[in-house]
């Protein structure tokens, strides 16, 4: 891919494809796991759990590079919390106003959005040194990184685990006996580890054919 021209001198199109593939902060990075095996027992669960982190990455990543020569360095950590929970408080009263039901079932887990390794580690190692396009682009990249293994874990523990996915309208035969496992804690891992496992699978073979 060309580096040269459009927009961002061409990176906005590396840089999509690193965040949400090559450099996923989950399944490569194994950044993020606690919310990735906290809230995906269902499928809708980590479809909104996603869309929260996509929106407060790619905000707190353009603040913090429209910020970013004005923040003093001592306490430019400090910048970017208040920054990052700003946007996650944003979000998570408009999923109460909006989404109340969703918003008791995800609990705690859109406010700890704060302290996700993720957002955090994109403010600081990317939108501190680029700037606000690129870094937004940066931030959605991520976001959808982090959305791909949520969404596919969901789809797989609730539809092994119970069966059915009642958002899609899809469900087993019923001669299938749901697993149990699945929709508890250890079906997380499970279902994570295989993930995991297929993205390395995959990545040689991209590399080699690079």
């Amino acid at each position: 891919m060309s580096t040269h021209g459009g927009v961002c001198c061409g990176k906005c199109g590396e840089t999509l494809i690193a965040g949400a593939w090559r450099n996923n902060p989950i399944s490569i990075q194994v950044l993020g796991v606690c919310s990735a095996l906290a809230v995906t027992s269902r499928l809708e669960n980590s479809l909104v759990m996603s869309a929260a982190l996509i929106f407060v990455t790619a905000m707190s990543n353009l603040i913090v590079s429209v910020l970013r020569t004005s923040i003093p360095r001592r306490i430019r950590m400090i910048a970017e919390v208040a920054i990052i929970a700003t946007f996650v408080i944003m979000f998570d009263q408009l999923l109460k106003g909006f989404y109340f039901d969703m918003s008791k079932q995800l609990g705690p887990y859109v406010g700890l959005i704060i302290t996700n390794c993720i957002v955090m580690g994109r403010a600081e190692a990317f939108a501190l040194q680029n700037p606000p396009v690129l870094s937004i682009v940066d931030g959605i990249a991520n976001g959808i990184g982090y959305g791909i293994v949520l969404t596919a874990i969901g789809f797989f523990r609730e539809l092994f685990g119970t069966g059915a996915i009642p958002m899609l309208g899809l469900s087993l035969p019923a001669a299938y006996v749901p697993n149990q496992m699945l929709i508890l804690a250890p079906g997380a891992f499970v279902a994570l580890g295989f993930l995991v496992a297929l993205f390395n699978w995959i990545s040689p073979k991209e590399e080699e054919a690079n």
